[in-house]
C-alpha cells in the first residue's frame, strides 16, 4: 500500500483561461476533481507546496487526501499538465476514489540489482531499461507505490517481460488481462557494440578531388576498341 499525501485546496467558482491566468500569478494551481458519482469540482492549491510534494516519486502512484476546509476526500492523479520551459504546474486533473471501485494507475518499476546481474559480471552487458512504469488495475487498498523487478539472474542477450513481474495480490497488469495478452519486454541485458565511422581523408589545400567522367549530356561516349577474339 503506498503512502499518503495530503492536499489543502479551495474551492473556485471561476473558470477560464483568463481565471487560470491569475491563479498561477498568484500562486496557486488551477485544479479539478471528478468522478466516484459526483459532480465534478474546480480547485486550486498552493503551487510551491504541490511542487515540494511531487519530488517525492511516490506522490505519483499514491492515494491523495484531498482536504477542502472541514471535508477530506481520497484521489488519485490522473494529469498534470506542466510549463514546458519552467518549472512551472499549470493545471492537475484528479479522480475521487471509492474503497470498493477499481482504479488504473501507472506505478513505476524498480529494476534491483542491475550492477550484479549475470549478464553485465560475467557477460560484461549492459541493462537496457525498456519500460519504467506499467499500467495495473486494483482496488486503492491494493495500490503498490512501485513494482520491484530482481534482474539479478538475467543473463547476456536474455530478456524480461511483463508476465514476469511478480504483481502484489489483488493488482493485475492491464496489458496482460487483453485478450490477446500483450507481454512487453521491460528489461534486456547485451553488449553495445561501437559504431566506427570511417572519416574522409582530409583534403590538402590545392590538391583537387580525383572523380569519376561523366559524359555530357548530349556528348557520345568514346567507342572502346573491340576486343580481339
Amino acid at each position: 500500500m503506498s503512502d499518503d499525501f495530503d492536499l489543502v485546496a479551495d474551492y473556485r467558482e471561476d473558470t477560464g483561461k483568463g481565471s487560470s491566468r491569475r491563479l498561477r500569478h498568484q500562486g496557486k494551481v488551477p485544479a479539478i476533481i471528478y468522478g466516484a458519482g459526483r459532480p465534478s469540482r474546480a480547485l486550486t492549491f498552493d503551487h510551491n507546496k504541490v511542487l515540494k510534494q511531487l519530488e517525492n516519486e511516490s506522490f505519483y502512484s499514491s492515494i491523495l487526501n484531498v482536504k477542502v476546509g472541514d471535508k477530506s476526500q481520497p484521489a488519485i492523479l490522473k494529469d498534470m499538465q506542466r510549463h514546458p520551459a519552467k518549472r512551472q504546474i499549470l493545471h492537475i486533473d484528479l479522480q475521487r476514489i471509492v474503497a470498493d471501485q477499481e482504479i488504473r494507475m501507472n506505478v513505476p518499476l524498480h529494476f534491483l540489482n542491475e550492477e550484479i546481474a549475470v549478464g553485465v559480471k560475467q557477460g560484461g552487458g549492459s541493462v537496457s531499461r525498456l519500460m519504467n512504469e506499467v499500467e495495473i488495475v486494483c482496488l486503492p487498498r491494493n495500490l503498490p507505490e512501485y513494482i520491484d523487478v530482481d534482474i539479478a539472474d538475467l543473463e547476456l542477450d536474455a530478456m524480461l517481460s511483463l508476465s514476469d513481474i511478480k504483481v502484489p495480490e489483488g493488482v493485475t497488469i492491464t496489458a496482460l488481462a487483453q485478450d490477446p495478452p500483450m507481454d512487453h519486454p521491460i528489461v534486456n541485458i547485451h553488449v553495445i557494440k561501437e559504431e566506427i565511422i570511417e572519416e574522409e581523408p582530409e583534403l590538402v589545400e590545392g590538391e583537387e578531388v580525383p572523380s569519376a567522367e561523366v559524359p555530357v549530356v548530349g556528348e557520345e561516349p568514346e567507342d572502346e576498341e573491340p576486343t580481339e577474339e
